[in-house]
């Protein structure tokens, strides 16, 4: 299944064990059987009554006299604590312990016949007590009323010393909420105790409302009442000094009725009626920092089936997990919710579904999970095998981008999990037709790998290759709006809110949005390579500082890789794709500089290292896996051999690799493109080969043309081919390539190059008509007009370039590549 549950605590083993022991240490002394009976009664009812803040879990069970005991199990030293037990036989519904341990608030039902003789408060139904235990001493009655109330301390962020004061929140069912201001003293040493019991202050913080959650996290209460029939949700939030606010208040589109009522987060809830409550929207609150605000809809495939089990919605931080059992589990992305296609849609029968508990859950912060039916403590995990199976079993592309994303998120750059997409992906790489699979992969996989470096990484860099979806999913319609602005009440923001406000903003007004690209980089380097083909090139310390730059990004990819790699890449200049990379560097750089303000620029430059390294390791690593798949070897890099079917799926791979780094300017690693071109020859008919270097498919590389001249014999299939390349060869480059050719074509071509230059600026003097024949080995006037019209020219150069050398190539040269041209057009 897509999601995990590991048990981090189960009562049944972390803390019946502990009661047995306590048990068998205080009946040392008798014999018999009858203690291990008591113990399975107790076990009956033992049941889990709330998770505080620091995790630390109350609980609560009654032994063979009735009485109920409850006890805490320390998540940190995983050690059981005895609290308080109350000696008479009374049904806990909610219970509360202060950070310090020193107080103890609990909220009891009181049978009829214990209501007329219990000595706290007779005749009440129900008791909210508020106990000192450090050490055992005073019970003060808060409320004795015949309405439910339960109780939540509050947990200030600040632990390392005990406050003064506690704060204590009675919810009552007749639709209030009071906070309850306790101020303790110690006494005689570390003993605590409550001061001014008789009146302890309290705060009205809500009224009249009918549906209510806290964040035992970070400290929020968030509430919903009607207001001329109208729903408002409202968020308090207390703060560590004691104070607190009211943020917000929200209209919300759905319709509550004024006569129920439901509380979620208080602790374990027994006492609510669960028929009543599945007839009322089950609703849930977490905490996100996007600013959208999205309305998912959902129709149920088994229209005719009787729903019996409410929604259950978990906090995995980046998702959020919604699942009806036998219906449908989605996995909403809540950090990046711009497109539908980046959330997990199943529905139906799926087995991902139905091995979920079908129990209600309570959802709590980091990921973790409560069962109070089993007492049972669950940290959530999303399962990457799974994700995996769905990513290579899905027929649809939206399931195969949003399982691809999960399933990166689960990695977070690991190189076992890549190592399997990479395998999957080599092997389907054209398995989708919405999205590029390898673009895609690239991208999201170079994303995570810095993504923990800084809390804004989600805005400066992209998480995806895609822009928009307009692909429908089925079964899901979505509604987006922007939260309106102004959306806080207060001024003041502090820590999440600040963010929340800063991101509604970012969401409103960032058009375009900050997300890094590679648009001027794309400009600057055909800036470059114009500048190199014209022999005009900008200043010398520019174009080195970018090519240091590059040189920075393969040391730092080197030093990731500690393995010898199978594939001739990284092993020449290619300085095109220095170049490439070294913009790419200083581009990214600026950006960062720019909105990551208070980030030292040391870790900003390896931030931008580790980014472009990451985007090349990647391209190596799926190359090197199709490589290795093949079991290709070091033969093929020679142009004389003939290509095989395993380098037909390498060159496949290497085009689409090719595909989705173009469209985004992203650089590949040098050798790449000589390798392609190796490939291209060995697999491909001239005429297709020709094809793809005019369309840009295969670019030459001055490695790659210089490899084929010297492995090729001159035959005339190779000629044609030599021929055609250089002709699509740039000028500097066909010349230099043209020198190591020993063949009349490449003469010619060195001779109409030379000619060219001389000419470009000849200006026609008058001339004596008479010529020296006897300095010419051919009497043929037009050329010996034409050579000695060269040879002043070269002499006139000579006398005012005397240090301009051009490689033995004259008029001398000329003639002779000119005489042989003719002599082969006429056959002779």
């Amino acid at each position: 299944m897509a999601l995990r549950l590991v048990a981090d605590f189960d009562l049944g083993k972390d803390v019946l064990p502990w009661l047995r022991a306590q048990r068998a240490a205080s009946e040392a002394s008798e014999t018999g059987s009858g203690g291990a009976d008591v113990l399975e009664n107790d076990y009956e009812s033992l049941r889990v009554l709330n998770v505080e803040r620091n995790g630390n879990i109350i609980y609560t069970y009654k032994d063979d006299k009735g009485n109920v005991i409850f006890g805490l199990y320390d998540c940190q030293t995983r050690q059981n604590e005895l609290l308080y037990t109350f000696e008479t036989d009374l049904q806990v519904f909610s219970c509360s312990v202060n950070s310090e341990r020193t107080l103890l608030a609990a909220s009891l039902v009181q049978s009829t016949k214990e209501r007329k003789r219990n000595e706290l408060q007779p005749g009440s139904k129900c008791l909210t007590l508020l106990v000192e235990i450090h050490p055992v001493n005073n019970v003060k009655v808060l409320k004795a009323v015949d309405s439910y109330i339960w109780v939540q301390f509050l947990y200030p962020h600040v632990e390392s010393h005990p406050l003064p004061e506690n704060h204590l929140l009675l919810i009552s069912e007749e639709k209030y909420i009071e906070q309850l201001r306790i101020h303790v003293a110690q006494e005689d040493g570390n003993r605590v105790v409550i001061k001014n019991s008789g009146h302890l202050p309290r705060d009205r913080i809500a009224e009249d409302f009918v549906w209510a959650q806290w964040d035992m996290s970070e400290q929020r209460l968030y509430y919903i009442d009607l207001k001329k029939s109208r729903s408002i949700l409202k968020c308090i939030q207390f703060y560590a000094d004691e104070s607190y606010n009211l943020m917000f208040e929200v209209p919300l589109d759905v319709s509550l009725s004024n006569s129920g009522f439901k509380l979620v987060n208080f602790g374990c809830d027994y006492h609510q009626d669960r028929e009543k409550l599945s007839k009322h929207l089950t609703l849930c609150v977490f905490t996100n920092r996007t600013g959208h605000s999205k309305t998912f809809t959902t129709s149920l495939e088994n229209v005719g089936s009787h729903v019996t089990k409410g929604i259950t919605f978990l906090n995995l931080d980046y998702y959020v997990a919604v699942y009806l059992p036998g219906h449908f589990f989605h996995l909403l992305n809540v950090q990046h919710p711009d497109l539908i296609c980046h959330s997990l849609f199943l529905t139906g029968n799926n087995e991902m579904i139905d091995m979920l508990p079908h129990c209600p859950l309570q959802s709590l912060s980091g990921s973790l999970v409560l069962d109070c039916c089993s007492g049972k403590l669950y940290r959530a995990l999303l399962s990457q095998s799974s994700l995996l199976q769905l990513l290579q079993n899905t027929r649809l592309d939206c399931e195969k981008m949003a399982a691809l994303h999960c399933a990166l998120y689960c990695g977070q750059g690991t190189r076992f999990l890549e190592g399997q997409i990479i395998q999957w992906i080599s092997e389907n790489v054209s398995a989708c037709h919405s999205f590029d699979l390898i673009q895609e992969f690239i991208i999201a996989s170079s994303y995570w790998s810095v993504y923990s470096e800084t809390s804004n990484m989600d805005k400066l860099l992209p998480h995806s290759s895609v822009l928009t979806w307009n692909t429908e999913i089925p079964g899901i319609t979505l509604v987006t709006e922007d939260i309106a602005l102004p959306f806080m009440k207060v001024l003041n923001f502090k820590g999440y809110w600040e963010k929340l406000n800063s991101n509604l903003e970012y969401v409103k007004y960032a058009k375009p949005h900050f997300h890094y690209n590679n648009i001027v980089v794309r400009r600057e380097w055909h800036n470059l390579i114009s500048e190199e083909k014209t022999g005009k090139r900008r200043s010398t310390a520019y174009v080195r500082t970018i090519l240091d730059n590059a040189i920075k990004v393969i040391s730092n990819l080197e030093a990731r890789n500690l393995g010898p790699r199978l594939t001739p890449l990284l092993q020449e200049e290619d300085s095109h794709q220095r170049l490439l990379m070294g913009l790419m560097v200083s581009e990214l750089k600026d950006h960062f500089l720019r909105h990551l303000q208070g980030v030292e620029k040391k870790k900003i430059e390896q931030m931008v290292l580790d980014y472009i390294s990451k985007l090349l390791d990647l391209i190596c690593h799926i190359l090197e896996t199709s490589w290795r798949k093949h079991n290709l070897h070091s033969c093929i890099l020679h142009f004389n051999s003939r290509g095989s079917a395993a380098e037909f799926a390498v060159f496949h791979i290497m085009t689409r690799i090719l595909e989705a780094t173009k469209s985004l300017f992203l650089p590949l690693p040098p050798g790449f493109h000589t390798l392609h071109t190796i490939l291209g020859v060995h697999c491909l008919p001239l005429h297709n080969l020709l094809h793809c270097i005019d369309s840009g498919v295969l670019l030459l590389t001055e490695t790659a043309v210089v490899r084929l001249m010297k492995d090729l014999d001159n035959t005339e299939k190779n000629e044609k081919l030599k021929f055609s390349i250089i002709l699509r060869l740039p000028p500097l480059i066909g010349q230099k390539i043209c020198r190591l050719w020993d063949h009349p074509m490449s003469s010619n071509i060195i001779s109409r190059n030379h000619v060219t230059r001389l000419l470009q600026n000849y200006k026609k003097q008058p001339r004596n008509s008479m010529i020296d024949k006897s300095s010419f080995s051919v009497e043929f006037l037009p050329l010996n007009y034409f050579i000695e019209i060269l040879t002043d020219i070269e002499s006139s150069n000579q006398a005012l370039y005397p240090f301009e050398g051009h490689d033995n190539v004259d008029a001398e040269f000329v003639e002779e590549a000119a005489l042989k041209h003719t002599t082969m057009l006429l056959g002779l």
